[in-house]
């Protein structure tokens, strides 16, 4: 058997030179005599594949013989179904297999069976890309070739129908001299009787079908046919009926065995769908179940958000724990799947699924994607343009600044960024160019408004603020350790900090309650933090960083100078690093707002343990460029992030933009922030303005390009799944925000809007919230007048100079507090319906 396998050994893989010869050798007048008048013809084929050979084609004759069948069978269809190709163009090989099947000789049979007379004439065409004229072998047939030379034109088809027949199946393929086969072709064919063309012939002899598509008799009858005297042209009608009765069956049998196959690939993927069904109503049932015992017993310490275990396979067992034999999912006691528990949120439930083919480590990066990512894929696959798609998804979830793409993009094609030196295409320092690393220096010194020059050892380069968060997580922290951070905040830090160093998140939890001493909604202070670290001690977690964010996303809090020396004397006196992400340092827009450094203090408690963080894709609008930098003064710290950037390096062409960009002052003092601070402030007060009219409290800051809005009271109950269902009703109607629980907001009912947008687009995505706020409000209003219920809520107000807001919304009383066995027996209920589950999945997962 050829290496290759079954297929290639029954004559697939010809290109069109080996076809060509082939046709020659077939279409010769000596060969189509003889292949006629002979009952068994594989030594025709034998000796056609020795001519072959002998030109230097290696086949079989039974390949030969194969390949022949299949383009008589390709030719049968092609004319009996009168199909062409588009364009009037037909199978490059049809006009000769037409000229030779077509002219075939009558043979006239004598008492011995031979006399043959016989005529055929083989035009010759030019070919396209294989010209090649045959010389006239000595043919071993016994016969002389036609002494006109033939040429095949084998010509381009731009058709979908150019190719020959699929092969059939290795199953399908026939082995020569079997006689079980021989026994199922006789069968066939007694079956196909009533089917035949030519049932009406009558045949004297007990015939059986080759491989090849001739006919063969059997072995007890082959003396006997020879010596019979068969009528004028039965052995040429009987032949040729057989042969077509046989390209008849081929077909029928592909074509049986394409629709068996194409039915069992319907039946997996039915399958396959109800399968991913029954585990979406499970995870919902079990996940509505985990948020109200997480209601119901709201004294446990709720700071925790990684798992304590130390490696990814008990985070994923604790991601995906199952009950019994079945694929349900089922709650596992501590770490991940209790204090996440609502994390269905905004997870899609098709990342639920553990994945054979990846590891625990690959299994944990799957699922943890939010809905940001999710929204963000539905974005690009129907993302809007005022031209081409103007009911397309208008994007106010992903942080971008695009009001200043014109301004950068003229100052980017300038003649000054234009340079490609030997030195940009080679390996850097893995820290950063000099040339850049020292201009970064000097950018942050006057901008920062540092005391005094920082330095440009201290400075390193990579590809992005996320790549700095995974790399400043591994070199302070041991797997299973955490760094400390308050929330909301930007979601992406998780992934960054947790996929790469398998570190965990401590949060301390901020609320929009104006009680002790908080004085502005959600406003971090020591007293929270504190109570944080010491929840992490007291379940044995080892917290070793506090990340900061200023300005803050996606609340735009900025610091103050007394606020930041808080932070940072208490972060020194637990040991604890400070990262501090001050990526929006340069999009405060408002003067009366006061932008502080960590870099302009006159004295840092701990420089060891302070590293900051900064990069170009908001202050510059250009988040398709990767590029961040870190300051740091430990150089134990640099070294080892500097060993990372291996991995998240910045190719050399980039530094040399970056630098240029950074060192033209005059640009970016006189030009681009003035202009970008003015475009900010007008969209700003835009948004805000109709959130005024609509009468939803906000978050009034004057930092970043986002607004923090309360959507509370277009909940109708305080849950993360009614968050989560008003964040697929805006994206229904076309407008793509992100809902509080992908920033891990301990409130149900926060949305973050990006208003950095153009003029057009902000007026047709305000149009569509507004549509979604006010059939929601009538759908409440509606239900509460079918179903009264007691609500407890404050609506007094706090008003301050920079904030819009209603104070905390309570749950409605309806809700209860309903013991376990209650809340276990309504479940099992309502799982026993399979129209609520139905229709809850509908809900949760349209």
């Amino acid at each position: 058997m050829d290496f290759r396998g079954k297929k290639y050994e029954r004559g697939s893989n010809w290109s069109d030179p080996e076809v060509v010869e082939l046709l020659q050798l077939w279409a010769d007048e000596s060969v189509q005599l003889e292949l006629e008048s002979c009952l068994r013809n594989q030594h025709v084929f034998n000796r056609i594949a020795e001519v072959l050979r002998e030109k230097g084609i290696h086949r079989t004759g039974d390949q030969c013989r194969e390949k022949i069948k299949k383009m008589k069978l390709e030719y049968r269809r092609i004319k009996d179904n009168s199909k062409a190709p588009r364009g009037g163009r037909t199978w490059k090989f049809y006009d000769v297999m037409d000229r030779v099947l077509n002219s075939r000789p009558a043979l006239a049979y004598g008492p011995m069976g031979g006399g043959v007379m016989a005529s055929q004439v083989l035009p010759g065409d030019v070919m396209d890309g294989y010209h090649h004229q045959f010389t006239a072998p000595i043919l071993p047939f016994g016969h002389s070739q036609h002494p006109e030379l033939m040429e095949i034109k084998c010509e381009e088809v731009n058709s979908d129908e150019h190719c020959l027949s699929p092969e059939p199946p290795a199953a399908m393929s026939y082995q020569q001299g079997c006689p079980e086969e021989h026994e199922m072709e006789r069968v066939f064919l007694e079956r196909a009787q009533n089917d035949s063309p030519i049932s009406r012939v009558e045949i004297p002899i007990e015939t059986s079908v080759s491989p090849s598509g001739f006919s063969e008799p059997s072995m007890a009858n082959s003396s006997r046919m020879q010596n019979a005297v068969p009528r004028p042209g039965f052995s040429t009608l009987s032949q040729r009926a057989m042969e077509e009765r046989f390209l008849q069956m081929e077909e029928r049998r592909f074509q049986r065995d394409l629709d068996v196959e194409e039915r069992r690939m319907q039946l997996e993927q039915r399958r396959f769908e109800l399968e991913r069904e029954h585990e979406f109503r499970m995870f919902s049932v079990f996940a509505q179940m985990l948020s109200i015992l997480k209601r119901s017993h709201g004294g446990a310490s709720p700071s925790l958000a990684m798992p304590r275990g130390l490696d990814f396979s008990q985070t994923l067992s604790e991601l995906t724990g199952r009950v019994g034999r079945g694929d349900q999912w089922g709650p596992r006691a501590g770490g991940l799947a209790v204090s996440r528990g609502d994390m269905c949120g905004f997870c899609p439930p098709e990342g639920f699924r553990r994945s054979p083919y990846l590891s625990a480590r690959g299994n944990v990066a799957n699922i943890f994607r939010g809905s940001d990512e999710e929204g963000y894929k539905a974005y690009h696959a129907d993302k809007y343009d005022e031209d081409t798609n103007p009911n397309g998804i208008i994007n106010f979830g992903t942080s971008e600044n695009k009001l200043c793409f014109d301004l950068m993009s003229k100052r980017l094609t300038q003649t000054d960024m234009n340079l490609m030196e030997p030195l940009l295409l080679q390996y850097p320092d893995w820290k950063g160019h000099m040339f850049l690393r020292e201009e970064v220096a000097r950018f942050l010194t006057y901008y920062c408004k540092a005391p005094a020059p920082l330095k440009a050892e201290n400075v390193i380069v990579l590809n992005g603020c996320g790549s700095l968060f995974s790399a400043l997580a591994t070199v302070l922290c041991d797997p299973g350790e955490a760094v400390l951070i308050a929330t909301p905040f930007y979601g992406g830090i998780t992934q960054s900090v947790f996929l790469y160093g398998n570190v965990k998140l401590v949060y301390a939890y901020l609320d929009s309650k104006i009680t002790g001493t908080s004085t502005r909604p959600f406003q971090l202070t020591v007293e929270k933090l504190e109570k944080a670290l010491q929840d992490a001690q007291a379940e044995d977690v080892t917290v070793r960083a506090l990340i900061l964010l200023n300005p803050q996303n996606p609340l735009g809090d900025i610091y103050s100078l007394s606020e930041l020396r808080d932070y940072l004397e208490f972060a020194k006196r637990h040991e604890l690093h400070v990262i501090v992400d001050e990526i929006y340092m340069l999009s405060v827009f408002d003067e009366s707002a006061t932008f502080h450094s960590v870099l302009g203090m006159d004295r840092l408690p701990d420089p060891q343990r302070t590293h900051v963080m900064w990069g170009i894709s908001k202050d510059f609008a250009v988040s398709g460029i990767r590029f961040g930098t870190l300051y740091t003064e430990n150089q134990d710290v640099a070294n080892a992030v500097a060993s990372l950037c291996y991995f998240h390096g910045v190719c050399g062409p980039v530094q040399h933009k970056v630098a240029q960009l950074l060192r033209d002052r005059e640009w970016i003092n006189q030009v681009y922030l003035r202009a970008n601070h003015a475009r900010l402030k007008a969209a700003h007060t835009y948004v805000t303005d109709e959130l005024k009219t609509l009468g939803v409290p906000f978050l009034n800051r004057n930092a970043g390009f986002f607004v923090w809005i309360d959507f509370r009271k277009y909940l109708r109950t305080g849950t993360f799944e009614e968050e989560m269902l008003l964040w697929r009703r805006f994206l229904d109607n076309k407008v793509l925000l992100s809902c509080g629980k992908a920033f891990e907001c301990s409130e149900p009912g926060w949305f973050r809007i990006i208003f950095a947008d153009k003029t057009h687009r902000l007026q047709l995505g305000m149009q569509r919230i507004r549509k979604v706020l006010e059939e929601r409000e009538q759908e409440i209003l509606s239900e509460e007048k079918e179903q009264p219920c007691q609500s407890d809520q404050d609506g007094k107000a706090d008003s301050t100079d920079d904030v819009i807001f209603v104070s905390h919304h309570q749950e409605s009383s309806c809700a209860g507090n309903s013991n376990l066995s209650d809340l276990i027996g309504l479940l099992q209920q309502q799982m026993r319906s399979s129209d609520w589950l139905q229709k809850n999945t509908a809900e949760q997962f349209a």
